[in-house]
């Protein structure tokens, strides 16, 4: 008996110990197949398995995910989906990718905005100029016992540039800000150092927040786009466990 386990476990072995080798031969002819047929294809940082028999997620120094054969003999950009468990499994990763350290978020460069104890911590990134944003403001001030982070990021043109600062520059920013979102009106015209709304746009551009309203829970969750109070409300009690 104990000759029969130390058998299995000696070919179990071999298998994995085959395997690893034919998943790094099939990374270095991926790597080396791509760089001579797409020289422009940014850096692949990392090359692993998927679910899918055959098929390599490829993960780019942009982080951007896209998926190979084992030859590299065709690159295919989109979703990677499993119907059985019906989960977005690129959109899962990306995600992750692009998941926030929340204790590292610049806070000084945000309006600050505390309901109720704000015992919650919530970070949005907003244009003062966006349909969604002013939707999902009128839900978040539903929200209670929440502190939120505000990071103006104006990313819609000229107009959102001006009302950004106006905003940022009040003598109350997080009151300008409230009051143009959920009442429409605009912050009279103002003038200070608007360096820390060039940050934000930096660090949009460094984490790929390409829309606003995008947020990030306390775990660092991200969520891009518009979310109801409901959904608000889950993203903290996710976040909270």
């Amino acid at each position: 008996m104990q000759h029969t386990l130390r058998s299995l476990t000696t070919a179990a072995l071999l298998v994995l110990s085959f395997s690893s080798v034919m998943a790094q031969g099939h990374e270095a002819t991926i790597r080396k197949t791509l760089s001579e047929r797409i020289p422009q294809i940014p850096k692949i940082e990392e090359i692993t398995p998927t679910p899918l028999a055959g098929i390599y997620e490829l993960r780019l120094s942009t982080n951007e995910i896209y998926y190979s054969d084992a030859a590299g003999n065709f690159l295919i950009q989109g979703n990677l989906i499993d119907t059985k468990s019906k989960r977005n499994l690129t959109e899962e990763r990306e995600a992750k990718l692009n998941s926030v350290d929340f204790s590292a978020l610049p806070m000084k460069d945000a309006i600050t905005i505390v309901h109720g104890n704000g015992k919650r911590k919530l970070a949005v990134f907003e244009d003062p100029n966006c349909g969604y944003c002013k939707r999902f403001e009128r839900d978040l001030a539903k929200v209670d016992n929440v502190t939120i982070y505000l990071f103006l990021m104006p990313v819609l043109g000229p107009s959102s540039v001006e009302k950004s600062r106006n905003i940022w520059c009040a003598k109350d920013p997080a009151t300008a800000w409230k009051d143009m979102m959920t009442r429409d009106q605009a912050a009279p015209a103002a003038q200070c150092s608007t360096a820390a709304i060039d940050r934000n746009l930096e660090f949009g551009r460094k984490y790929k927040i390409t829309g606003t309203p995008t947020m990030f829970a306390q775990d660092g969750t991200r969520v891009p786009g518009a979310i109801n109070t409901t959904q608000i409300e889950k993203l903290l009690a996710d976040a909270s466990k």
